[in-house]
């Protein structure tokens, strides 16, 4: 049900607990570098995530179908944000994207029907790919720092979600 990945791993692979239902709560420790393709999708039963600080990607499809997850940070370590890496997290209300991040993968938000809170920390908006926060919530606002709002409003693919881009102090 849950579940510590020590500090003396430094990646987790592909699919490594794909399909664990039962699975509630999963903290990773600050020398996983990376999490692999699908390693955590469909835990349907997964609320709780908690990141280390030395990832820096996070796989496609990491944390699909993820239905519980509630929200999730994703630290200043992470630069990549993979292809549906948070897609179909029915359950998620609010998502923090750390300073780092430089590319976020085609739908990696999509389909996360009650997100309404998006905060995305970087200076420049990151690299985006098609429908990356489609299918979410009436009204959702993605919260970028105020000095980037016009950045963020012409970025291609960011100039999508212009209307729910809003100023924030981080």
């Amino acid at each position: 049900t849950s579940i510590t990945i020590p500090d003396s791993v430094t990646s987790i692979g592909g699919s490594a607990f794909s399909g664990c239902t039962s699975l509630t709560s999963v903290t990773i420790g600050n020398s996983v570098t990376s999490i692999g393709n699908w390693a955590f999708l469909n835990c349907t039963s997964l609320t709780s995530v908690t990141i280390g600080n030395s990832v820096t990607s996070i796989g496609e499809g990491a944390f699909n179908l993820c239905t519980s997850l509630t929200s999730i940070t994703i630290p200043d370590s992470v630069t990549s944000i993979g292809y549906e890496a948070f897609r179909y997290c029915d359950s998620l209300t609010s998502v923090t994207i750390g300073n780092s991040v430089t590319s976020i993968g085609y739908c990696a938000f999509s389909n996360c029907s009650i997100l309404k809170e998006v905060y995305c920390k970087p200076t420049t908006p990151p690299t985006g790919k098609g429908y990356m926060f489609s299918q979410n919530a009436s009204g959702r606002k993605i919260y970028v720092p105020s000095n980037s709002v016009s950045a963020y409003r012409s970025a291609e693919y960011w100039s999508d979600y212009a209307d729910y881009i809003v100023g924030y102090d981080f």
